[in-house]
């Protein structure tokens, strides 16, 4: 589809075929993002991995997350900090049985700790000034997400941004200023212990890297919060998305929320923990999760990109600048890919013929993008998500408020979220709830 969005040639692509030119015939013409005035001004200038045009400073960004923090020795030396959050995870719902949660929220406050423990160490108790800023980014995050998809007269006509006369860049730009406390209390607490304290943490390695860096592509404080702040804001709202929707859908078919509890015991028993190492073993979570980031994608419209030179698509010749949205959630529900595209199926993803990958190498299925601007998080979300909703499984049944019915709704943005969150209350299915203290 080929629309005119003011100034700018946009085309709207809803076909797998037409998504694997973009994402492999064409990749390299395709692998810049066509960053808004508001994400801009939020997110640092696009200083950070996700929003960095492709060239060196990217591929910098990108081999560093995947030496220092992503890769599959640094994943399985950081297992003790995944259990430890997830033990606190459940040993707090206990404290909640029979009451009211906001299942999102609670995935969305481990994945934060989660996180900050592997970006820069965690949050001693102690540092309440740090507890406040962290507090307050949460809230910020929660107004900035839905602020970067509000149309703005400033992309469509560029002629007039510096007017911004929605005055959406000066919101945004208040909350990347307030994003940006955050990090710089962090950096600045770090330089001034690092003397008293040795630390080999992702955030050390971000200072060395500024201190002694190849001069060719800089790196500077700027680039060291522009980049804290992606993997921060992209390694928890999305994963609490996922588990949240993986929930409402299996409360609304309790059979199939039975056939994963019967998995899980029939692999870990109920007399024993749940470890990250059984979700190997859960292949019908593992079907859940899939089936989830299908008919319920983390991002339903991947981040715009724009052609670096003209090219040919679908046999239509795209001019050099077009910007291109490549809409997941469509191509996720096509009918002639999917047999019943709009129910939940877990099975689908199941038997020795699946194969279906996260990695985006079926333009059927790219529920974190593909070809070169692929998630970089892929192998942290691979373990924690099934992790997070097995414990979910395991240790609680749960069942809706009285009088209260599932509520479907989505809410359109950088993320698909849900309308109204999912309320739940849990009971103890574990006979010994010690077990996770």
């Amino acid at each position: 589809m080929k629309i005119r969005l003011g100034t700018r040639l946009c085309i709207i692509i809803n076909s797998a075929s037409i998504a694997k030119q973009v994402h492999k015939d064409h990749d390299t013409i395709f692998a810049n993002r066509d960053i808004t005035a508001t994400a801009s001004a939020a997110f640092w200038g696009g200083t950070g991995l996700v929003l960095s045009p492709h060239g060196e400073h990217w591929r910098m960004l990108r081999k560093i997350c995947t030496r220092e923090l992503l890769n599959g020795c640094r994943l399985d030396a950081q297992y003790d900090h995944r259990r430890r959050e997830v033990r606190t995870m459940v040993n707090q719902i206990y404290t909640k049985i029979n009451t009211s949660i906001d299942i999102g929220d609670q995935i969305f406050q481990t994945k934060y700790n989660l996180m900050a423990d592997m970006l820069w160490g965690g949050m001693p108790e102690r540092e309440v000034e740090m507890k406040l800023l962290l507090d307050q980014f949460r809230k910020d995050l929660h107004k900035a997400l839905p602020l970067l998809i509000v149309p703005n007269i400033s992309d469509l006509f560029p002629i007039l941004a510096k007017f911004d006369i929605q005055g959406l860049a000066r919101r945004a730009n208040k909350l990347g200023m307030s994003f940006g406390k955050v990090f710089n209390f962090i950096i600045d607490q770090r330089l001034r212990r690092r003397d008293e304290e040795e630390k080999k943490d992702f955030l050390q390695v971000l200072i060395h890297l500024k201190d002694y860096g190849d001069e060719k592509t800089p790196f500077t404080k700027t680039t060291i919060i522009a980049l804290l702040l992606d993997l921060l804001v992209a390694g928890t709202k999305s994963s609490s998305a996922v588990v949240e929707w993986a929930m409402t859908e299996l409360l609304m078919k309790p059979k199939l929320m039975k056939k994963a509890q019967e998995e899980i015991d029939e692999v870990v028993g109920m007399n024993s923990v749940l470890e990250e190492g059984h979700c190997s073993k859960l292949n019908y979570i593992n079907a859940i999760v899939k089936e989830t980031l299908r008919l319920h994608p983390i991002a339903p419209i991947l981040i715009p990109k724009y052609t670096s030179k003209s090219c040919t698509i679908g046999g239509y010749n795209v001019p050099k600048g077009t910007k291109i949205i490549v809409n997941a959630w469509a191509i996720q529900r096509d009918s002639t890919y999917w047999n019943n595209p709009l129910e939940f199926q877990p099975e689908r993803f199941l038997g020795p013929d699946c194969e279906w990958g996260y990695n985006g190498e079926n333009q059927n299925y790219i529920p974190f993008g593909s070809g070169r601007r692929v998630c970089v998080g892929i192998s942290l979300a691979e373990r924690m998500v099934p992790y997070l909703l097995a414990s979910l499984l395991h240790s609680f049944n749960w069942k809706l408020q009285e009088g209260t019915q599932l509520d479907f709704s989505e809410t359109f943005g950088l993320e698909l979220t849900k309308t109204i969150p999912l309320i739940a209350i849990p009971s103890p299915r574990l006979s010994d709830q010690i077990l996770y203290s």
